[in-house]
């Protein structure tokens, strides 16, 4: 047995993230290649990295027929600056969910952010919003600025003929 097969540096050339386990391309060193290495995750995490990621395999026994890879990095991408404490996950476009010091920012680099697939979202917190809120229940879109107008614009039929006056109080 030669510890020094036991674990090597490499770089990923290629990711097959079909099967259960992803199938890598790497590079180690004196260019050396290995084809259908297995990628160990984290448990509930996962990614597809991009070739030029680097990482660590590890041979059992030195044995480098079947080797894993056990970690994968990507200086391009990653997050810098963060404080003792805090973790993010993230990806190459910027998208991230960030745990701060000062609570959990998330970034949705320009793209939608879904929640799908839940019995309900419950919020235990007050709600700030910066910009419109439009409801789509109905299939008409009406944004709560526009509701707002409607009502604060709002008049009555009289009971004597004419219309009331505008509510006293805007919404």
């Amino acid at each position: 047995m030669s510890v020094q097969n036991m674990i090597s540096r490499c770089t990923l050339a290629l990711a097959n993230a079909k099967g259960m386990l992803q199938q890598l391309q790497i590079r180690m060193l004196a260019g050396e290649v290995k084809d259908a290495v297995e990628h160990l995750e984290p448990y509930g995490f996962t990614s597809c990295p991009h070739p030029g990621a680097e990482g660590v395999a590890v041979f059992p026994g030195g044995d480098r027929s079947h080797g894993v890879v056990v970690v994968l990095a990507d200086r391009r991408y990653r997050l810098q600056g963060l404080k003792t404490g805090e973790m993010a996950i993230h990806d190459d476009q910027g998208q991230s969910v960030h745990l701060t010091r000062d609570g959990i920012v998330i970034k949705g680099a320009g793209k939608p952010v879904t929640v799908t697939d839940a019995e309900k979202l419950r919020v235990e917190c007050p709600i700030e919003c910066t910009h419109d809120i439009t409801d789509n229940v109905d299939s008409t879109g009406t944004s709560m600025a526009a509701m707002r107008e409607t009502y604060n614009d709002h008049d009555h039929p009289g009971d004597s003929g004419g219309t009331t006056g505008k509510p006293n109080q805007g919404m």
